[in-house]
């Protein structure tokens, strides 16, 4: 899928998956970039991006990469979110950036930096592991 159909089966099948603003960048050969711009629903108190922002974000660029590679697979869920937080994020739009490591037949693994953007050095790493239902 490219990124054009991937954000039709959002809009359709997982609206509150972009309800948040995010923004597909990138989809294929294995690989998603999503950006999150950054807004005062995404702070905790101190003026930094929230934990639970980065991880919706880690989350929805896994999962973008994932129907990039295998296709309009609805069904497919998160089953292992796992998140270092490396450093205190700015109060600017966060980039993710997934590559799958594996693409099973049920298991899908990805791994995802976060960084603010402009910044070279991430924010956060993630590891997230998606069950995917079974293809005819």
């Amino acid at each position: 899928m490219d990124v054009a159909a991937i954000e039709a089966l959002l809009a359709d099948q997982f609206p509150q998956a972009v309800a948040s603003g995010a923004v597909i960048e990138a989809a294929g050969g294995g690989r998603a970039r999503v950006r999150q711009p950054v807004g005062d629903a995404h702070l905790r108190p101190g003026g930094t991006v929230s934990g639970p922002t980065l991880m919706a974000l880690a989350d929805l660029a896994t999962y973008v990469a994932i129907l990039a590679v295998v296709g309009p697979v609805a069904l497919a869920v998160t089953t292992s979110l796992h998140i270092d937080f490396l450093r205190r994020p700015e109060p600017r739009d966060v980039v993710a950036d997934c590559e799958l490591l594996k693409v099973g037949r049920r298991l899908a693994v990805g791994r995802v930096v976060l960084a603010s953007d402009g910044r070279a050095e991430p924010i956060a790493h993630a590891s997230v592991t998606y069950s995917l239902p079974p293809r005819a």
